[in-house]
């Protein structure tokens, strides 16, 4: 059973402009319906908040503030907002649609994914989350549903209804907002939300992609808020033997239970996993998840069947790329690297390249020829996000020179450090060449120009040619600004932001006229009433019945009384006179069985029972006989005796 049908709004025309098609979801604070913006032909998403929730004046404020501050952002992989109004009792958002699934989809379907595909949707999802950061705003609820993957492969972070400052403070005493299962502990404890909130989410997220289930599971909320206090989440290497080390490294940096130690915002987490999908090889990349491996057979394309989780397969162990050596396979019992300092594991994993080379030397098998091919070559190494002189000692200490630095912006980079190298992280190098450097220079800054009173379109374009996108327009009546041009902007003009940031406008309705009642008028009485006071007439194709006489107006849209824009449109709906219904003949009836009939054929019933029927029962006469037509809904008169 489809039960949008059931949905009052379904098919409804909300301000006039956007068409409720479908509803899509539901959530605590809004619906969210499928819709066609019938100005512009497109079709959007719209999210409206719940009546009840709606007469709450300091919600919706709250409501429309957290919008503009999100439609602010217009990132790539945020969801964007288009629009904000209210029609009657409904406040909504006009929104982005995204046609695909989210995140929980696909990982109920497939499960955990493979190393490179988890990353592929982490570091769009990092980037989304590091303009709110950067902007000044925390997500708070980051979970597999609120990432939406398009069927064009786009991933969008959507949903900041529990968005706020980052500095900010929720008490959680009595509730604590946000998913249960991606809460940070700071967050359980004190209800703090700084950008350390999302980075603890994401770190979650990672974790389930990579081993398709999450890392506290429990009977109750209770239980796992609880191991959220009080347990490290594991390594994923624990639930998926033979995973990369550095993936466990990233999801322990993530997701520590001491934000102090965590990176400090999104921004420089996606650092951390840009650097540790450099370290990872192709073939670690790619490894299948055990419940994506292969059957017994080479047919690499025919992944179907299931593979227990404990089963061991040999798996190659990394190697230090520093080495320059080609890797050295081993099988393993798929037990997660012990948590070594980084000197000793250096160590452990230079010895299966020592023992080949002492083999090779005993043996006297081709050494000279080894050293030759190999040993003059080494690998870039890892020089993402480190500072320019940090890059520099690790290219020294590689035998590498520096070649051409050059700076460039970045949102995602912090100012000074690395954003990129020629050749790239991991390339095969001669062991006396140099690596250029492409070093940020932090985002891009621009002043938001001054546009009040200009026409939509024109401060769009200025807001172009600034460098910056135009965001959420928002629509105000204005008795001083035309209808159409702009009355403020937010952030306001003059202010310093970041380049590509939106900047939401408010726009003028232009004066506000309250709508006359013309219904029971003649068309053209009416016309001239509502085009004195400033509105246009459009007179509806069809016909309806109604008390009015045929001609007159039956119905006006908007209705009487409500506030509209100087120049909007009033659609009048004329008359073609009652609907005519055949009387019911009710003389000689009992009182009862009359009002019963007359009521049932759509007519009300007034009793006259003079003197003489102050105590009788019977119908003696009627005021329209029996057979005879007269306008539903009119009255008709039965006298008693």
């Amino acid at each position: 059973m489809d039960t949008t049908l059931q949905d009052p709004l379904v098919g409804q025309v909300l301000d006039g402009r956007y068409r409720v098609d479908a509803r899509i979801a539901v959530g605590g604070m809004a619906t969210v319906y499928r819709a066609m913006d019938t100005r512009l032909d497109r079709i959007l998403a719209l999210k409206v908040m719940h009546p009840s929730l709606a007469a709450d004046t300091s919600f919706v404020e709250r409501f429309i503030r957290e919008a503009k501050s999100v439609a602010r952002l217009a990132h790539p992989n945020v969801v964007q907002v288009f629009d904000q109004g209210t029609d009657g009792g409904y406040v909504y958002l006009a929104m982005e649609y995204i046609a695909g699934c989210t995140l929980r989809d696909v990982l109920r379907e497939r499960g955990a994914l493979q190393p490179r595909a988890a990353l592929d949707i982490l570091e769009p999802v990092l980037a989304a989350l590091g303009a709110a950061h950067r902007a000044g705003f925390v997500h708070r609820d980051m979970k597999p549903e609120n990432v939406l993957i398009g069927d064009d492969g786009r991933v969008k972070v959507a949903d900041f209804g529990l968005v706020r400052a980052v500095d900010s403070v929720t008490n959680t005493s009595e509730t604590v907002l946000g998913t249960v299962s991606y809460l940070a502990p700071e967050q359980i404890e004190s209800g703090v939300a700084d950008p350390r909130v999302d980075v603890y989410a994401c770190g979650i997220l990672l974790y389930e992609m990579l081993t398709g289930e999450k890392p506290h599971e429990g009977d109750s909320p209770a239980i796992v808020l609880y191991k959220h206090l009080h347990d490290d989440v594991p390594p994923p290497s624990a639930a998926v033997p033979g995973m990369a080390y550095e993936l466990d490294e990233l999801v322990a940096s993530a997701t520590a239970r001491n934000p102090e130690v965590r990176p400090h915002d999104a921004v420089a987490l996606l650092a951390r996993a840009r650097d540790a999908r450099g370290r990872l090889s192709g073939e670690q990349l790619d490894a299948l998840p055990p419940q994506a491996l292969t059957s017994e057979h080479d047919n690499a394309d025919d992944r179907t069947s299931v593979i227990p989780r404990g089963l061991n397969v040999p798996r190659p162990l990394p190697v230090n790329e520093d080495d320059g050596a080609d890797p050295v396979h081993h099988t393993s019992r798929f037990r997660s690297p012990p948590p070594l300092p980084p000197r000793r594991r250096t160590a452990l994993r230079r010895g299966p390249t020592a023992i080949v080379v002492a083999v090779l030397l005993a043996l006297g098998l081709g050494a000279g020829v080894w050293y030759i091919n190999s040993g003059q070559f080494t690998k870039v190494p890892p020089l993402l996000t480190k500072t320019e002189q940090e890059a520099r000692d690790r290219l020294a200490d590689a035998g590498l020179g520096v070649g051409q630095v050059e700076e460039a912006y970045s949102d995602t980079v912090e100012r000074g450090k690395v954003i990129s190298t020629d050749p790239e992280t991991g390339a095969r190098i001669r062991g006396n060449d140099s690596v250029s450097l492409t070093v940020s220079r932090g985002p891009q800054t621009v002043r938001v120009p001054d546009l009040d009173g200009y026409p939509l379109d024109r401060a769009r374009s200025l807001l172009e040619d600034e460098g910056l996108k135009p965001g959420m327009a928002t629509r105000e009546f204005s008795d001083t600004v035309p209808a159409g041009s702009v009355i403020s902007t937010e952030p306001g003009k003059g202010t310093k932001v970041r380049a590509d940031s939106a900047v939401a406008l408010t726009v003028s309705r232009g004066r506000p006229v309250d709508v006359p009642d013309v219904a029971g008028d003649e068309l053209e009485d009416a016309r001239a009433e509502l085009e004195e006071a400033g509105l246009k007439v459009e007179v509806a194709a069809e016909r309806v019945n109604s008390e009015h006489d045929a001609g007159e107006v039956a119905r006006q849209t908007p209705a009487p009384g409500r506030q509209v824009a100087e120049g909007d449109t009033v659609t009048l709906t004329l008359s073609r006179g009652p609907e005519m219904v055949e009387v019911p003949d009710v003389v000689g009836d009992s009182v009862d069985d009359a009002r019963e009939r007359l009521e049932g054929a759509g007519f009300g019933v007034k009793e006259d029972r003079g003197l003489l029927g102050l105590f009788g029962d019977t119908v003696r006469k009627q005021s329209v006989d029996g057979g005879d037509s007269a306008p539903k809904g009119s009255t008709i008169t039965i006298e008693i005796r």
